[in-house]
Parts: structure tokens; sequence; C-alpha cells
């Protein structure tokens, strides 16, 4: 089994403290730094874009009980630059990366094969990073970069149809950064159908804003463009791991008809989807990747860990409870609308809660032995101390342990 950790870095008041810009950066650091000492694999980083606390005023705010900042990382890849200066074994990702908005796909395939290019340089380099990307959950920031409904269609198919221009942006994104000169009229058609929707009353009322009744509503390219291809061009590839972070097999099965793309899995992901989708990547994965591998998806999971002096295994469990409820209940209410909440129960029960030897008992319980976690420990917590301290607990007394009841 295989540990990453997962950074949010998300500005927001926790019983009544509201770090600034300089400390939560502060805090960030110390953790990374931490995180390569004490041997976790990969540092995943949040990216956000513009302020959550401003959009509340748009006409259609996404998340407007979210107090403070989503998140402050704007450019993963300037941090990661940092951070691979800070340390020296651990490995960078990007959890996730807004290929939509900010001029969509192909500036972000540029700025990946540039840095990457960069990162190459030296020929001892072996630390890969892991370009995480999708269509973002936060509207608001698509939408003030131009990403918007074209037709009254679009519009009334809503997230059917942002899946879609999804679609279109993973291609052009994949096939630049394998170093194809390509053109919109080489990109494949995509189209809206009955599939798409969830019921038939959804389907018929896009229908309706089309005017037609065709089983297939053609989806015009978003991203017009004549014959591009990306330069820097010969980056070593092997430093490039792509992961989508998209659950729709259709999308995970085409961008992989180009290149190796891994794929993200969510905390409130169902246990049949995983499985699912290890069945059809076990076929689908594309072969310059070797042979697919669970450790392939990494599995996004809330850690609230008590290893504190001075406690018995008793108050720790507890204490670590009250904390795992006092955080998910502050995160989902700020979500409100944005997440299904049958989900968010799922996640809560997918959190490691507990005291090191509970909380290795629960990742032997509930995941795959070849499993590859990435551990949220900054969650609602801005203690960057104790965070630290529960992060040197994982690794020196929960990991040992896992190994021990693996055995």
């Amino acid at each position: 089994m295989n540990f990453d950790v997962f950074f949010s870095i998300a500005q927001t008041p926790v019983d009544g403290h509201l770090p600034s810009e300089r400390v939560m950066f502060k805090n960030f650091f110390e953790q990374v730094e931490a995180a390569d000492r004490l041997g976790f694999g990969v540092a995943w980083f949040a990216e956000s874009h513009f302020s959550s606390q401003t959009q509340k005023l748009h006409k259609q705010p996404v998340v407007p009980h979210w107090e403070g900042e989503i998140g402050l990382n704007v450019d993963w890849l300037h941090l990661a630059n940092h951070v691979f200066r800070r340390t020296s074994r651990i490995e960078v990702g990007a959890a996730i990366m807004n290929i939509l908005c900010n001029g969509g796909p192909i500036p972000a395939a540029e700025k990946v094969a540039y840095f990457t290019s960069l990162h190459g340089l030296d020929p001892a380099e072996k630390r890969r990073i892991h370009a995480g990307f999708a269509a973002g959950r936060f509207d608001f920031m698509n939408r003030v970069t131009g990403v918007v409904p074209r037709t009254a269609a679009e519009e009334r198919a809503g997230r059917a149809w942002k899946g879609k221009i999804f679609e279109q942006a993973s291609e052009i994104f994949v096939r630049l950064l394998n170093g194809e000169t390509l053109d919109t009229s080489k990109l494949r058609p995509t189209a809206l159908t009955r599939a798409d929707f969830r019921s038939d009353e959804d389907w018929a009322a896009v229908q309706q804003a089309a005017d037609t009744t065709d089983d297939a509503i053609a989806v015009p390219p978003f991203w017009d463009f004549e014959p591009t291809r990306l330069v820097p061009a010969d980056f070593r590839r092997e430093l490039l791991q792509l992961v989508i972070g998209s659950h729709d097999p259709a999308t995970q099965e085409r961008v992989n008809a180009w290149a190796p793309v891994q794929v993200f899995n969510l905390s409130i992901t169902s246990p049949a989807v995983i499985d699912e989708t290890h069945r059809r990547l076990e076929k689908a994965y594309h072969p310059d990747g070797g042979a697919w591998k669970r450790g392939h998806m990494p599995r996004t999971t809330f850690v609230f860990l008590n290893d504190e002096p001075g406690l018995g295994a008793e108050e720790r469990n507890a204490q670590a409870r009250t904390e795992a409820d006092a955080a998910n209940e502050a995160y989902w209410k700020a979500l409100t609308g944005t997440i299904d909440p049958a989900r968010i129960e799922k996640a809560a029960h997918n959190a490691l809660i507990g005291d090191p030897d509970t909380v290795a008992q629960q990742i032997v319980e509930r995941f795959h032995p070849e499993e590859r976690l990435m551990l949220w420990f900054d969650f609602f917590n801005h203690d960057s101390a104790r965070v630290v301290r529960n992060m040197e607990a994982f690794m020196n007394k929960v990991a040992p342990r896992v190994k021990e009841l693996l055995a």
C-alpha cells in the first residue's frame, strides 16, 4: 500500500481563526517538507482561481455559504517548482488543474510541457509530476473566463454540456502533450444524447430547446483553432504522468486511446464505481503505461488522527471523532448545493478516524492491499504543528502497523 498526501491550502475560518495568506503558505511549506522527510510518495496540491468570497456577489453564486477562500494556490506548476527546490524525494501532483478556464486546454498543455522540459534538464532528475486535470467543480471560475453555454440547448443541458466540452478539452490537452500537430478538424465529434441525462423529461427539455427530435444533438467544438503544436517539444515524457478527474467511462477510455492516463478517485465515489473502473481500465489503459494497477487510481481520504500525548486510546478515539464531526459539518455546509447529500454521507464513512491503531485497522478493513491513498490531513485544520504531528504519527505508527496487519 502506498501513501500520498493532499494539501488544500484553503483559507477559511476554523473556530473563528482565519490565518493570513502569508501564514497559510508558511504552514503549507512546513507540512510539505515534513511529508518529504517522512517518505510520502506524492504531494498533491489543490488548484483554485479567483476569490470564492467575492463570487457570492454574482447573479448565480456557486458556493454562497463558503467563508474565506476555497484555495490560495492558483498555479500548481509554479508551486511545484518551489516544492522541488525545498525537498529531495517527494513527487508533486495537481488535484486538480482546471483545463476549461483561463484559456482552455491549449495554454494548459503548453504550461505542462514547458515545466516538464525545464524540470527534466538535469539527467539525474527522476521525480515525476502528476498532472491531474478536470473540468472544475466550481463553475464561477469557468464563467469568469468565458466558458459558458452558447445556445439555449447547451444552457438547458447544464452539467451534461459541461461534460461534453470537457471531452473536447481532454482530447486537445492529451494529444498536444503527445507531440501532435492538431487542429479542430482532427477532433472527434461530440453530441448530447438521452444517455447523458437522468430522465426522459430532462432530455426532452433539451430537444425542445434545440428545436429538434433527433436522437443526438451535436456539440460544436468550443475551441476552434488552426494547426498547433507545442514547444518545447523534446521533453522527458517519462517524468509526466497524466491523471483525469472524471468518472465518466467514455471519457476515461477516450483519453487512454492516446496516452496512459490514470484516474482520480474522490472519497465520495462508491465502491461499485471503483471496482468497475478497475475492471474497465485493465483493458483500456494505454499500453505505453504498462499493466493497469490499483495504485493508478489514488483514493482521496480524510484523516482525523489523534496520537496526542497524555491521552489514553479511548480519549484519543473520542477526540478524533469530535474533530471529524466538526470539520465535516463545516465543510459540507459550506458546499451546500454543489454536491449530492447522499454522496456526502458516503464520504464521512470513508474518513479515517481515531488513534494510530484504530486508523490502521480501518485502512486494512476498507482498502485493497495494493491501494494508493491520498491522505488529507489539513482538512479544516490551521494548526500546522498538529498537522505535522498527525503526519508523523501516520508514517511512524499507522503505516508500520498496516504493513504488519497485511502480512
